[in-house]
């Protein structure tokens, strides 16, 4: 392996050397989807993010066992303990089983991220094939006295726990200000506390979605199934645990408690968050418009950009952020990935074309280990794709003749750039025939325009001639005029 990696643990709040408990075995569990609705692309930038850290390891040399879950029930809307269940609201609306919905959109879901080249997870459970499991595990706490039964439901007793730990390790919220800030709303449900949150949720008479257990008919906390699906797969203590930001708290706080107080033990060695995605410099929302689908993205068919742009383009966009940073998605910035991204591509084939030469002029261990020390430092994407681009410029260079490099290094670094490329970062080659019709579609488009200035030309109508060379010379297109006709060169 290269130089120890390092990671930022959200638990600790700062980067640390990675070691897991049994390696070369590594136990990964990422929070998946709702599946209610399509798939945003905010969602999707959490699972490419965790993609990159699933490649990166197994590339590194370890065993990487992966759980992302489905989450197919127990998901209350705004993230509560009252209302009604997201999937259970989608079937009354659409008058179909919420089974239907379920299987609409897990296959939606599971459709977008192959065309982002995701690798699928090791194991993929739902919360529906684990209801025994839970209720086991509420059992549990209710011996242990850190649950309570009220009129069906059972509730966590987050003060009773504190007693025993530490609640709010995760996010470093206090439980006292816990306290001040939803003192008001005591006495609105079953609770004990405000900071309660539900296991087990009584199913009233019109909810669809339930399921007998020992205090009657109902359905499991959205916390409660993560907690159970992790550490049936991975064991009571595993290496990591990741997810949106927006998840720490109350989604993954809760699940340090519920875990730690069935075992004793805090569940997770290193908590990774993946940050939020924004669209033209505001949160994305359905409800304000701002928001776009990858699909959308991928066939042009939306109102906020002018053209399609390929799964890899995005995905490439997306990496070139820091997983831990916010982003922002316009198209300015789709557009410059596009160039990159082409760019980038068309290096890596010209590797193959280049003439080797006796003389050397490529350091190919010093470039190498700053590759692998970017993706060590908690896996800093953007930082190595800033030192492909440093090969990319060299190949270039070498393809003009100003300058050497030999057989042996010629091999290394095409090896290491097709493992950094398309096994690490998860690229793809643009498909030929999509390249081909793009070329197709600019060539003729130009021709054209050159066509249609040459005959303003004829006409002495030089301020349309001059507008379109000036149009294209902004798009990087360099107009040549000769005598008899004109050429064009792209830059």
């Amino acid at each position: 392996m290269q130089a120890q990696l390092k990671v930022f643990n959200s638990l600790s709040g700062q980067k640390e050397p990675f070691s897991p408990l049994e390696p070369p075995n590594v136990g990964l569990y990422v929070c998946g989807p709702t599946v209610y609705s399509n798939v945003h692309l905010g969602n999707c930038r959490t699972f490419i993010s965790f993609d990159l850290i699933y490649r990166y390891l197994q590339h590194l040399g370890y065993k990487v066992r992966y759980v992302r879950n489905i989450t197919d029930a127990g998901h209350l809307e705004n993230d509560a303990d009252e209302g009604e269940d997201r999937i259970s609201k989608k079937a009354r609306l659409e008058a179909i089983e919420p089974m239907e919905v379920v299987q609409r959109y897990t296959v939606d879901f599971h459709a977008i991220l192959a065309q982002f080249n995701n690798l699928p997870p090791s194991i993929e459970p739902t919360a529906t094939g684990h209801i025994v499991e839970q209720i086991e595990l509420i059992k549990v706490l209710l011996d242990g006295h850190f649950a309570y039964e009220v009129n069906g439901s059972v509730y966590f007793d987050v003060l009773k726990f504190n007693e025993a730990y530490t609640y709010g390790l995760l996010s470093k919220r206090k439980i006292e200000d816990l306290i001040h800030n939803t003192r008001a709303l005591e006495g609105q449900s079953d609770k004990k506390n405000p900071q309660d949150f539900a296991l087990w949720k009584k199913a009233e008479p019109e909810h669809i979605m339930r399921w007998p257990s020992p205090w009657g008919d109902g359905f499991p906390g959205w916390h409660l199934e993560c907690t159970v699906m992790s550490t049936k797969y991975l064991g009571e203590e595993f290496d990591i645990h990741g997810g949106g930001m927006d998840l720490k708290f109350p989604h993954h706080e809760c699940e340090i408690a519920q875990a730690t107080a069935a075992s004793g033990k805090n569940p997770v060695r290193y908590w990774f968050h993946a940050n939020m995605l924004t669209l033209n410099g505001k949160k994305m929302a359905k409800s304000t418009g701002n928001n776009i689908l990858p699909n959308e993205i991928f066939s042009g068919k939306n109102k906020l950009f002018s053209k399609p742009y390929s799964p890899e383009v995005v995905r490439f966009f997306l990496l070139q952020a820091h997983y831990r940073s916010i982003v922002d998605i316009s198209e300015q910035a789709l557009l410059a990935s596009e160039k990159g991204f082409n760019r980038l591509m068309e290096g890596f084939a010209a590797l193959d074309n280049l003439e080797e030469q006796h003389q050397n002029d490529f350091d190919f261990a010093t470039w190498e280990s700053h590759c692998y020390a970017a993706m060590n430092d908690d896996f800093n994407s953007p930082q190595l794709i800033a030192h492909l681009f440093e090969a990319v410029k060299f190949i270039v260079a070498a393809k003009q003749g100003n300058v050497s490099i030999d057989g042996a290094t010629k091999s290394q670094l095409k090896a290491k750039l097709k493992a950094f490329i398309f096994e690490v970062l998860g690229l793809k080659m643009p498909q030929k025939n999509e390249a081909q019709q793009d070329n197709k579609t600019l060539n003729g488009t130009i021709e054209l325009l050159l066509s249609l200035r040459h005959k303003a030309r004829e006409n002495k109508d030089f301020a349309t001639a001059d507008e379109i060379r000036d149009a294209l010379q902004a798009l990087g297109i360099q107009i040549n005029d000769a005598a008899e006709n004109s050429n064009y060169t792209i830059s």
